[in-house]
């Protein structure tokens, strides 16, 4: 039977598959009693009901509430076809379901030229159909014993619908019932290809939309400065026009478009990563920059390590082969990746120093675990008393004579030969020497980065690489080299460029104490647990805070 319904012509076909499954819904009695009633003009094709007797079960099939061979069904089949056979008016067809046919369309424009035409039904195609409901809705079931009601278990996925490969109107009833739900989709970005044409080609905006989008949007570079490989999510409602767009900027910040009525809502995403710790260590051989790199750490990690320690430790003269260091290093992880990675805690336990330093997360400054500052206070004057400032800082100073510019990037202090000179911070000493200019003089490197010069001395008191401490004599003033008088010539300078001394925002003393000092003590016991572990790794800092709380 499938056979021959699959060599019908599509037309038939399009005719049969709606009668045939009105068949199997209805039951073929419906049917035929609608066909037989169908050139009556006071009864509607929805409006015809056929009586079934008491004891019948619902929706069952049946010519005659009971089963039939295949041939007995055949025949009432053939017969019920009779009384259909005679014209149907064109203007009494209606579009409904059971009419679901192209053919609606050609007899509408038959009758545009003649108003008395009149459409037959396909007798072979209707004879298929209803044999074919009689066949699918389980009426040639003749197994007397099986219960009456079992027609009623049914699937659709079971009647082969597939088989008509031109058109299923299974699915279609399906997706008509079945409400819209938008999908995200996303959008790879070619090169050359710009937001304001896609937008228009496949997001089915407007050119005036499309300049309101951006105009509301706190960054619209997003979209007009994107590259090749740049992706975004999407979705489209029913008339394939934007609902909503997802585009990040990076892995951490994007943006979402969402539309209101005629514009579209702007909100920013900022994603949160997950803390994770992970314990690095390792030893010096060679410089502290690779030695610190071969344990795995970033570069960027390696630089805010070095420039920390320096603040403590000379690496030409206090490191040695072999020292050793520990670094708990924390970063966010999104995504199986990590992002912004920063040094928490840091022990360096060498031959000549061991200096352990912790990050304080109050104020992001790091301090040893008794809460003493790497930037301790910083005297504005490098001597006790007060002299006179017998010349200024001015880099744009002529010369008197050639009246170019000569640069004086100290401040010069009138003073007596032999004038105590102080240091006005901790520091380690980096050069004493001698110049056809400058005369004696002594360079020292703070602990907080910054370095001071002292020149014209009469005679240094410290020697090259030697540690000093704030408030400790250094030198003696004097008038060697080339000067006018006896004084003092003081340079400060930060990040390699001279600044005023007078007017330099300076270090004050930074410790903590009291309760601020209990916090931060507190906060830093698990971070020296997990360097005193020796664990290298992924680390769980919270497991060491949940062990000291265990102990105490």
């Amino acid at each position: 039977m499938l056979r021959i319904l699959h060599s019908l012509p599509r037309t038939h076909k399009l005719l049969l598959l709606p009668v045939a499954t009105m068949v199997t819904v209805l039951g073929a009695q419906k049917l035929i009693t609608t066909y037989q009633d169908l050139n009556r003009p006071d009864s509607s094709l929805e409006s015809v009901l056929v009586p079934l007797s008491s004891d019948s079960a619902p929706r069952v099939p049946s010519l005659r509430q009971e089963r039939t061979p295949v041939a007995d069904a055949i025949d009432r089949a053939s017969r019920a076809i009779d009384a259909t056979r005679d014209y149907i008016p064109a203007s009494d067809l209606a579009a409904t379901e059971l009419i679901y046919l192209d053919m609606i369309t050609s007899a509408e424009a038959s009758m545009a030229t003649d108003t008395n035409s009149e459409a037959q039904l396909d007798d072979g195609a209707l004879h298929m159909a209803v044999v074919l409901g009689t066949l699918t809705s389980g009426m040639l079931n003749i197994d007397d014993t099986a219960p009456a009601d079992i027609a009623e278990a049914t699937s659709y996925e079971d009647y082969g619908i597939e088989l008509f490969n031109d058109i299923s109107f299974l699915e279609l009833e399906l997706a008509v019932d079945e409400p819209f739900v938008p999908k995200w989709r996303t959008h790879l970005v070619e090169s050359g290809e710009t937001f304001a044409l896609l937008a228009q080609n496949k997001l089915g905006l407007g050119y005036s939309e499309v300049v309101a989008l951006l105009d509301d949007l706190p960054d619209p570079r997003i979209f007009t400065h994107w590259q090749a490989g740049n992706s975004f999510d999407y979705q489209l409602d029913e008339d394939g026009r934007l609902l909503s767009l997802r585009m990040m900027k990076n892995v951490r910040d994007g943006v979402l478009l969402e539309r209101e009525e005629t514009q579209f809502a702007v909100t920013t995403i900022e994603r949160q990563g997950e803390a994770v710790q992970r314990l690095y260590a390792g030893s010096i051989s060679g410089s502290f920059a690779r030695s610190a790199q071969a344990t795995g750490l970033t570069s960027s990690n390696v630089t805010e390590l070095t420039r920390l320690l320096e603040k403590k430790l000379d690496f030409r003269r206090d490191s040695r082969r072999g020292d050793r260091f520990q670094v708990l290093v924390e970063s966010d992880m999104i995504d199986g990746r990590t992002f912004d990675s920063r040094v928490l805690a840091v022990h360096y336990d060498g031959e000549r120093i061991d200096l352990t330093l912790v990050r304080n997360a109050s104020d992001d400054n790091f301090y040893t675990p008794e809460g003493s500052s790497l930037d301790p206070a910083f005297a504005r004057y490098p001597f006790e008393g007060n002299y006179r400032l017998s010349s200024g800082f001015n880099p744009r100073r002529k010369h008197p004579v050639t009246g170019r510019i000569s640069p004086h990037n100290g401040t010069d202090f009138a003073m007596p030969v032999g004038t105590p000179i102080i240091a006005p911070a901790n520091g380690r000493v980096e050069r004493v020497g001698n110049h056809h200019a400058a005369g004696r003089y002594i360079e020292v490197r703070h602990d907080n980065g910054y370095r001071t010069r002292y020149l014209h001395l009469s005679r240094p008191l410290v020697s090259q690489g030697e540690r000093v401490e704030m408030g400790e004599r250094i030198a003696l003033s004097g008038n060697t080299g080339r000067s006018t008088g006896p004084h003092l010539h003081y340079e400060v300078i930060v990040n390699n460029t001279p600044v005023n001394a007078m007017t330099v925002d300076l270090p004050e003393n930074t410790s903590l104490s009291g309760d601020t000092l209990i916090a931060f003590q507190r906060h830093a016991e698990p971070m020296l647990a997990a360097l005193n572990s020796g664990e290298t790794g992924t680390v769980n800092v919270a497991s060491y805070q949940q062990q000291e709380s265990s102990d105490d």
